[in-house]
């Protein structure tokens, strides 16, 4: 896809700072430092605007990006990281509830996972959740160049079995560095923006 604006919007907390343009919204979650701003950096060819840090935790609200006027990236908060207090991480939980339960634009949650590592009990639990509320899901394994090709499957394998993922779900090899993934996700995003849109149009 070619990126021609891409833009910050808001820091958001609460449904009331929520953008009211209805443009549909692919969310990411994951654990801190899993590499999601460099994510969104990669997918829309900017270097700085989704801020990245060295220091996991660093987000702390939902993080609002618009495409090209046509989408908008959500970056949730990072979950796991120590030293983000108890109360801090049980507000964290609720607004992450209170989106995935009540937001009517979103399409997709992206599932950010390293590929080095098995998933988190936290990762095992956003997992979860996406499949309670019916959210459409996909995997994508970051740091795929942090490892040799061929570990690929192998590691693919070990983290859709902590998930106990449903062998149907689609999971996205991504590279922040080199680029690998980019346009086979962004044809997942555009594939679902798609079939929302006809679902809503034979529903009408």
């Amino acid at each position: 896809m070619k990126i021609t604006e891409a833009e910050f919007i808001i820091s958001a907390v609460r449904p009331e700072q929520y953008p009211e343009d209805a443009l549909p919204e692919f969310a990411l979650a994951g654990r801190s430092n899993v590499g999601k701003s460099s994510l969104i950096n990669r997918m829309i060819q900017r270097k700085n605007l989704a801020r990245t840090s060295s220091q996991p935790g660093k987000t702390q609200q939902l993080n609002y990006y618009r495409v090209n006027q046509k989408l908008y990236f959500v970056d949730f908060p990072g979950y796991g990281y120590a030293k983000v207090s108890k109360v801090q991480r049980e507000q964290f939980g609720q607004m992450i509830e209170t989106f995935l339960g009540d937001r009517e634009p979103l399409k997709m949650v992206l599932l950010i996972i390293d590929i080095r590592h098995a998933p988190s009990k936290d990762d095992c639990l956003m997992y979860k959740w996406l499949r309670h509320y019916n959210i459409p899901l996909t995997i994508v394994t970051t740091k795929a160049d942090k490892i040799p090709k061929s570990q690929w499957q192998k590691h693919i394998k070990m983290i859709k079995e902590t998930l106990e993922a449903d062998p149907h779900d689609r999971v996205v090899l991504f590279s922040s560095e080199t680029g690998l993934g980019r346009d086979e996700l962004w044809e997942v995003l555009l594939s679902q923006m798609e079939e929302t849109t006809e679902n809503t149009v034979a529903s009408e």
